[in-house]
């Protein structure tokens, strides 16, 4: 009896110290905003339309509340273990909703460490990587010439 103690005992006591251990937090980038580089700015011009900034830039996240001809590009990286990066770019816009400004903050030509993965949603025991992502051609297959069959025969 007094060695079935020990041995719960000895169980229980692990069992609590394994639970004090540290191993660390696990952190991920968390990129938050409109991915800005140097390219797309680069092709920025004044005189463009909104139209064509919006081909080049995308919709901003941001439009002035207060001036409709200002929108803001902002896009921050949220480093696990490092500082946080900021990129915003302002774009003013005159009457004629043409660009007239570019305004850049912070570093545009910086390579960022985005995991591009295109892999989406929990993935299952026997899914193969690329099924997690339904396409067009597994949601509506095109039947090939050969499974095709005319009626009556």
């Amino acid at each position: 009896m007094q060695k079935l103690t020990r041995i719960i005992t000895l169980s229980v006591s692990i069992a609590v110290i394994s639970g004090c251990s540290y191993v660390g937090v696990y952190k991920r980038d968390i990129p938050q905003g409109n991915l800005v580089t140097a390219e797309m700015v680069d092709q920025l011009q004044p005189g463009m339309t909104q139209e064509q900034v919006t081909y080049v830039m995308g919709r901003p996240l941001l439009e002035a509340p207060f001036n409709e001809n200002q929108w803001d590009y902002v896009f921050w990286l949220d480093k696990a273990y490092d500082d946080v990066e900021k990129r915003r770019v302002t774009l003013t816009f005159d009457n004629q909703d043409r660009l007239v400004d570019i305004d850049r903050e912070g570093d545009l030509t910086g390579d960022l460490p985005l995991d591009t993965d295109g892999r989406r949603g929990p993935a299952t025991d026997t899914a193969e990587p690329g099924d997690t992502i339904p396409n067009e051609r597994t949601q509506n297959p095109t039947p090939s010439p050969a499974t095709m069959t005319t009626p009556g025969t």
